[in-house]
């Protein structure tokens, strides 16, 4: 089995779970996190390799990090997460790409991300949910980071804070790739 194939295999089974445990149909889970509850059924059925996008609205709708969608290896007190696990979501043809690191549940979805962007490339985000925190450090480079319209300018070896309640995005209009580590808290579902 391929690793795209574990990845699917997780994200199906995790999505059944949760979604159970919260006790939503497809039908509230899709209006929740604004996907049709067709693209759902292909997620739990295991015959899709759903967007970026669509795992984190999913993952946002019900309270969890994109590592609580995808974890296949749960119930260690400690998990190591060895660089060959760690899940690359996202990648772009010049080069750029985000990998989710880790992430944990308690006291709700911690994820830790390791981001390259290369001259020229960008990624921009819908809203999270309210009260959703991301903390960003720029180890190389100079990141233009959008927060609700308004370009911020973060060079290398500056920290951000920021909600990301409201639309976001990152990119790199230098000549040189910038490096990033990237924690993004949502809030405990209520």
């Amino acid at each position: 089995m391929t690793d795209l194939d574990h990845l699917t295999q997780s994200l199906a089974r995790n999505l059944k779970r949760l979604r159970t445990e919260r006790g939503f149909t497809l039908d509230a889970l899709a209006a929740r996190a604004g996907v049709s509850r067709g693209m759902l059924i292909q997620i739990e059925q295991a015959r899709t390799n759903p967007s970026v996008g669509t795992v984190v609205k999913v993952a946002d709708a019900l309270g969890v990090s994109i590592t609580g969608l995808l974890d296949h290896e749960r119930g260690e007190a400690v998990r190591l997460v060895p660089a060959e696990l760690a899940v690359r979501l996202w990648s772009t043809e010049a080069g750029s790409h985000s990998t989710l690191l880790a992430g944990t549940e308690a006291p709700g979805p911690l994820e830790l991300w390791s981001w390259l962007l290369m001259p020229g490339d960008g990624s921009s985000s819908d809203a999270h949910p309210p009260g959703t925190a991301e903390l960003l450090h720029v180890r190389a480079g100079v990141l233009t980071l959008t927060v609700d319209g308004i370009d911020h300018e973060v060079p290398a070896g500056t920290s951000a804070t920021f909600g990301s309640h409201v639309p976001h995005g990152y990119r790199n209009d230098g000549d040189e790739p910038v490096e990033m580590t990237l924690a993004v808290s949502v809030p405990a579902p209520r």
